[in-house]
């Protein structure tokens, strides 16, 4: 007798017989259920994450932009010279503040696509 590749073919284990296509079907259901409560999780933290990300961001900029506002004072008021301690150190404080932002944001975006690319696969 001659089968065609849509009937049922009893499995190894003698349960309920399955086609390869059925597998395929059944996996590729699996994968998507698994994708769509993994977004579901995700997005209940996300508001959250987003708020918490540019509180980190912000304080990463603030802080040694005002470190830096400060020593600047502090060494005006103690070391008067010809030029202004506080407007240099305020920008050095301000750069430093964007660097420290910018490495968060990159480590953030690299683990964002490091999680999406485990989960496509």
């Amino acid at each position: 007798m001659h089968s065609s590749m849509n009937e049922p073919r009893p499995s190894k284990a003698g349960s309920s017989p399955q086609t390869k296509s059925g597998q395929d079907f059944s996996a590729q259901i699996g994968v998507k259920a698994a994708r769509k409560l993994h977004a579901r999780r995700r997005d209940a933290s996300g508001v959250w994450f987003g708020l918490g990300m540019m509180g980190l961001i912000g304080w990463s900029v603030v802080v040694p932009t005002l470190l830096g506002a400060a020593l600047g004072l502090w060494l005006d008021r103690h070391y008067p010279g010809g030029h202004s301690w506080t407007l240099a150190l305020l920008i050095g404080g301000l750069t430093v503040g964007c660097f420290n932002a910018w490495h968060w944001v990159t480590k953030e975006d690299a683990a964002i696509r490091g999680e999406r690319d485990d989960h496509d696969d």
